[in-house]
């Protein structure tokens, strides 16, 4: 049978190239497919966000040669603190404190802007041997048999591969030609995302603030910065993102808080509604799901990306090992390997995240008082805090080798 690749991965964000490259570090031929032109993704305002990598999300980027171009862009995130409130009230009494030096691996996680990761990853995947890369290409067609799989693009090629990886987003065009299925709702809020200048230094502390409409998180970024991530309800959001920046600012300024000092932008302003996505399976014939088409969740916990880096992680060695053994690594038998790795985790998470949004995001005064003894009892129980440290941190379960600093 004539292959043109080893692995197809439909979708060039960032689990996409991220996978190809550990998987081409191993020996393996790779094509990256990507329905946009690379250098729309490019350009410095392309996306707004900014992600709180988990510790062992660092490892794996470090792993597969990406994490040192990007470490003096990266702001380390020394603390979180977890707080309760309405607008102009402040935080009520009862919070959680999450300090990294009560666990002995270092920082948590470290802050850093979509536009210096995603230049990264690319940049490593153009320069590494085995890698193809397939931009302004929307794939039309994918049809399976039992060696392999068969992508159709819209110029009329075809190209044959032993496994498609489906990394195209909570709408994947690869899940839905698979026949997989998804679970998913709106939540009626929308995230208004920018990065702020600010008066006093935050020194690596990273606030999330619960407020009836949603989340304001406060994220610490290099310099006297910080990203927040702001959840309004969907009519809330649209007239405040309509603003000027001065009034955009002083809508914000009540729900920041003056910790920081005077706050301006420091950039664009940007919105992205919030929704779950779940696919009811992250595997089909010849077919793996990572990243958001396998599983779209709410940001409240900042985890969706490092839930695609261990989705990619884990993906990586379970078909490293078969090829090893000289496997089947697109079959079934090593596919489902894959599934019960990351399927459990992946569900947990989605009703986590969407479970703590609906806690939260709620004025109810009964919910009040039991959410914040909750947070009061956490924060006094040293064993239970370092368990949500170690969990922000993503050092719970079982860790596939690149997120344990190991070598595949």
């Amino acid at each position: 049978m004539d292959y043109d690749t080893d692995i197809a991965i439909v979708g060039g964000g960032l689990n996409g190239p991220a996978l190809a490259i550990a998987l081409a570090g191993a020996g393996l031929h790779v094509t990256v497919i990507d329905a946009q032109r690379r250098d729309a993704r490019e350009v410095p305002d392309f996306d707004g966000r900014s992600y709180a990598l988990a510790l062992t999300s660092v490892r794996m980027l470090d792993g597969i040669g990406v994490w040192e171009s990007v470490a003096a862009q990266a702001q380390p995130m020394l603390e979180i603190k977890v707080t309760d409130g309405r607008v102009g009230e402040g935080p009520s009494p009862f919070f959680m404190h999450f300090d990294h030096a009560e666990i002995e691996e270092g920082p948590m996680g470290h802050m850093i802007e979509d536009r210096y990761l995603r230049r990264a990853i690319m940049d490593k995947a153009v320069g590494t041997e085995g890698i193809q890369l397939l931009d302004d290409h929307e794939v039309t067609g994918q049809a399976t048999d039992s060696c392999g799989v068969t992508l159709t693009l819209a110029s009329g090629k075809l190209l044959r591969a032993r496994l498609c990886v489906g990394a195209d987003g909570r709408g994947s065009g690869v899940a839905r030609r698979a026949g997989i299925k998804r679970t998913g709702w709106t939540y009626g809020q929308t995230a208004l995302v920018c990065a702020l200048h600010h008066e006093h230094p935050h020194d690596g502390v990273a606030h999330q603030f619960f407020m009836p409409p949603g989340p304001l998180a406060i994220l610490p970024l290099t310099g006297n910065r910080s990203s927040i991530v702001w959840s309004e309800t969907d009519a809330n959001a649209a007239r405040i993102h309509a603003l000027p920046d001065d009034a955009y600012l002083d809508i914000l300024r009540p729900r920041f808080g003056d910790f920081l000092g005077e706050i301006s932008l420091a950039g664009a302003r940007y919105t992205y509604p919030l929704s779950l996505s779940l696919a009811h399976n992250m595997v089909a014939d010849r077919v793996a799901l990572v990243g958001d088409s396998a599983h779209g969740v709410h940001p409240i916990a900042g985890q969706g990306l490092n839930a695609g880096f261990r989705d990619i992680a884990a993906l990586c060695e379970v078909i490293v090992d078969a090829q090893r053994r000289g496997e089947d690594f697109g079959g079934a038998v090593s596919l489902a390997r894959y599934q019960e790795w990351r399927r459990f985790d992946n569900t947990a998470l989605a009703l986590a995240t969407d479970s703590f949004n609906r806690l939260f995001s709620n004025d109810n005064p009964l919910t009040r008082i039991a959410r914040d003894i909750g947070m009061g009892v956490i924060n006094a129980l040293p064993g239970l805090r370092r368990g949500f440290i170690r969990e922000a941190a993503g050092l719970t379960g079982e860790l596939p080798r690149l997120m344990r600093g190991a070598p595949l």
